[in-house]
């Protein structure tokens, strides 16, 4: 079966975003263009990590082209996306592994999301060949798992990581000891022994 791509050119929205209270939120990208919604699951962590390394990108970018690319510094104020996910929220697949890439003649970001894959865990295979076999997923562009790929602008990219660093930081506050969330019913902290600290 050929591989499926959601592919999206300069999308009218990409962000991430959460359903669900803090503390049990499921998180999400989600594109949207022409009428069309796609949107894929994925861990807290990874949207933090791909926030900052598009930040760390663009910084790249700016700093090769001596300030020449169309990048902003800064999110521009203009393109500031605070609206909730588009609803229904359906899941098209769980993400696995994340590319980000800087097409220079186009002065477009790509971000590619790729499904989870599920690995026998009573295969013989080593960590290297894992590895390979992933790396051979990765860059097979008619089979594989499915695939979320997104263009966007370097003002376009600026606001998707601003978003969603606030998304990932409006979970629950953390504990001023030990750096661990704070639940509501109460929180046991390791840095008090095990004593909950009351809300």
């Amino acid at each position: 079966m050929p591989r499926q791509v959601f592919f999206y050119e300069q999308p009218d929205r990409f962000v991430a975003g959460t359903v669900g209270q803090p503390g049990q939120r499921t998180f999400f990208l989600q594109a949207t263009a022409a009428g069309r919604t796609t949107t894929v699951a994925l861990e807290k962590t990874q949207v933090e990590a791909l926030a900052e390394r598009i930040d760390e990108l663009l910084d790249e970018v700016v700093r090769r082209s001596g300030g020449s690319a169309a990048v902003p510094a800064v999110a521009p104020a203009e393109l500031n996306d605070t609206a909730p996910l588009d609803t229904p929220v359906e899941e098209e697949f769980r993400v696995g592994t994340m590319a980000l890439a800087w097409d220079t003649t186009a002065e477009r970001m790509i971000l590619e999301a790729q499904a989870l894959v599920e690995i026998d865990a009573d295969s013989e295979l080593s960590s290297e060949d894992l590895e390979a076999a992933e790396e051979m997923l990765l860059q097979d562009e008619e089979n594989g798992p499915p695939m979320l790929r997104v263009r966007l602008t370097g003002a376009q990219a600026r606001s998707f990581a601003k978003r969603a660093l606030d998304v990932v930081s409006a979970g629950r506050p953390p504990c001023p000891l030990c750096s661990l969330p704070l639940d509501p019913e109460g929180h046991v902290c390791p840095r008090q022994n095990g004593y909950r600290r009351a809300g």
